[in-house]
């Protein structure tokens, strides 16, 4: 399967231009040269990078959203709360017709969006002859103005109770920005499951070998189990020891990995869609119609299967992504959708096409079921977003998309949350100007929270309903990273986490400092927690923390060496575009594809997985 290749990544803080420190980044999938990297940008922003070709969106960037006719104009600006400034904004309301009935009687909703936020890491205007310490030192002080105006006020938000229990927000008198603690032997952190170690510093655990290859291909899906860590190589899935690398299983399939689920059953199954054959001459472009599972105890696939489409056709329909959520495996593309049960693979229902041209285009899984469902014609198309019963696949609620968005991701299924490019007016790439925070249970929209491109680096895949990264959800909260920016030293840029309350759509006080020359990227939640990565400056190793959900205290869990070729080689790993895992004082950084080797870098070590652990 043949896939466009992924522009290169510029480190996120590059060496002093005289030292000549650092080795070149991981080339793209494809064999390109390195480009040059772009001047610093005298106001400390950190240069646009590439978006990936799967992930641009179309139109015109920088284009604000057309207003929708007939609704409210805005209220002129009121201060915020914040100490910061309010834009005006548009009152949106947008309309919502029944569930699976696009195009009837509406009414609108009238929920206005969420102010324009705090912009942590804005550029600031020249000044004072482009200080790069002043245009920090502006962030720095707003920051602290806002934190404190919150605190002062008794009114920062903070969700008591898990997800499970769908906390509500009370007064907290917490609002730190976050330090760092350091943990001794078996500390483990209040609120999730990861430990700090004795000691931080890690080790290198293993390195495998990227596989060669003569075209570009998907290697896409790992996880980490109770006993190994488990990745997608070229048509077959491979499980290695957690510490060690040394090979556990392998099971070979007929063909590349196209899509893997993100989630696992408790007892460790996960779901795969794969090529029905390998690429030959006469067959170039196999297609990606075998949805299976695998089962990573016992090391074996449980079953796979092909649908044909509900329509009529005799020959198994492409799907372009799967997710799990309980007993069911969902699976969704252009053709529509079709669900599985774990176990046996015994279908839940067929590829879901209505008379009108509406189809399933992808669900989210994890712990519930969602799914998108597009409408309409490519020109003008109309998306819903459903939540399911994983058994029936009848929806339990919808919410209709406003115009002007062609794809839709879901971020999180429980609390339901969604993400789009308005208008494509991102504009970077990163498939996201707006997060939707929705109501499952009626399908009504809580709030609409902008999210500036230019001042939120959470991205999506274009395309994709279930390929967000770089973001979290939980506490009734969305954590998303600012971009980099300048920070206090004279090389090097930095960035923060910040917390949007998912109920009122405001940006929290706290935040998560990266500290100088790191760059903080969220993994994933560990209950209250959140697991994130400080992609390291050139010259140093990569940190894992764990950040308390409310006080975004960080508590630093792993430290990785500084030695030139480990270092290097975790910096070939982009994170945008690499999958990242941490579980247990386990790292591991991999490839979603690899490509054939050009000449440039035929003599190179490069790998498909760096892992580190601690003792």
């Amino acid at each position: 399967m043949t896939q466009p290749p992924q522009p290169p990544q510029q480190p996120p803080n590059t060496p002093p231009p005289s030292g000549g420190f650092g080795a070149p980044q991981d080339p793209p999938p494809g064999g390109f040269g390195q480009p040059t990297p772009p001047p610093a940008d005298p106001f400390g922003k950190q240069p646009q990078q590439p978006a990936a070709p799967q992930d641009a969106p179309a139109g015109s960037y920088g284009t604000p959203p057309p207003a929708e006719g007939g609704y409210p104009t805005p209220p002129a600006p009121q201060p915020n709360g914040y100490g910061y400034p309010q834009a005006p904004q548009q009152g949106y309301g947008y309309p919502q017709g029944p569930a699976g009935q696009p195009g009837m009687p509406q009414q609108g909703y009238g929920y206005p969006t969420q102010p324009m936020q705090p912009q942590y890491g804005a550029p600031q205007p020249a000044g004072d002859g482009g200080k790069k310490f002043s245009t920090q030192m502006q962030i720095i002080v707003a920051a602290a103005v806002a934190v404190v105006l919150i605190i002062g006020g008794g009114i920062i938000y903070a969700a008591t109770g898990d997800d499970d229990k769908g906390g509500t927000n009370e007064a907290s008198s917490s609002g730190a920005t976050g330090g760092e603690a350091k943990g001794g032997e078996g500390d483990g952190l209040a609120g999730g499951d990861e430990k700090a170690p004795a000691s931080t510093k890690s080790k290198v655990a293993f390195q495998l070998p990227e596989p060669v290859v003569t075209d570009i291909t998907t290697v896409m899906g790992s996880w980490i189990t109770d006993k190994a860590y488990v990745k997608s190589g070229v048509a077959e899935i491979i499980a290695y020891d957690r510490d060690k690398g040394t090979k556990l299983w392998s099971v070979p399939l007929p063909g590349e990995v196209c899509s893997a689920s993100r989630h696992m059953s408790k007892d460790f199954k996960t779901a795969i869609v794969f090529e029905e054959t390998k690429a030959t001459k006469a067959n170039k472009y196999p297609s990606c119609n075998q949805v299976g599972v695998i089962d990573m105890t016992a090391g074996k696939l449980l079953w796979s299967k092909g649908v044909t489409s509900a329509t009529g056709g005799d020959k198994p329909i492409r799907f372009d992504e799967v997710t799990l959520s309980g007993t069911t495996v969902a699976a969704g593309g252009t053709s529509g959708g079709a669900a599985f049960k774990l176990d046996d693979g015994a279908e839940l229902w067929k590829p879901k096409v209505g008379a009108d041209g509406c189809y399933d285009r992808g669900y989210a899984g994890g712990e519930a079921l969602a799914v998108v469902r597009k409408c309409g014609t490519s020109d003008s198309p109309q998306l819903t977003v459903q939540a399911l019963n994983p058994t029936t696949g009848a929806p339990l609620s919808s919410f209709q998309m406003p115009a002007g968005v062609d794809y839709a991701s879901i971020v999180s299924t429980k609390p339901l949350v969604v993400a789009a490019d308005v208008g494509d007016t991102a504009g970077d790439g990163s498939g996201i100007s707006d997060f939707f925070s929705i109501d499952a249970a009626t399908g009504k929209l809580i709030v609409r929270i902008p999210a500036d491109a230019e001042q939120y680096a959470a991205r999506c895949g274009s395309t994709e309903v279930e390929r967000c990264q770089n973001l979290a959800v939980g506490n009734n909260r969305l954590y998303v990273p600012t971009e980099n920016h300048d920070g206090t030293s004279e090389y090097g840029e930095t960035n923060e986490v910040v917390a949007f309350d998912l109920t009122t759509g405001k940006l929290l006080g706290g935040r998560a400092d990266a500290g100088d020359r790191y760059s903080l990227t969220p993994l994933r939640m560990d209950g209250t927690n959140v697991i994130a990565y400080k992609e390291p400056p050139y010259d140093k190793g990569g940190q894992i923390v764990s950040i308390d959900g409310e006080t975004f205290k960080q508590t630093l869990l792993m430290e990785n060496p500084s030695d030139e070729a480990v270092r290097e080689a975790e910096r070939r790993f982009s994170t945008d575009h690499s999958e990242v895992l941490y579980k247990d004082g386990r790292f591991f950084k991999s490839k979603r594809l690899v490509s054939k080797r050009s000449t440039s870098d035929a003599d190179e070590k490069l790998y498909l997985v760096v892992a580190y652990r601690t003792d």
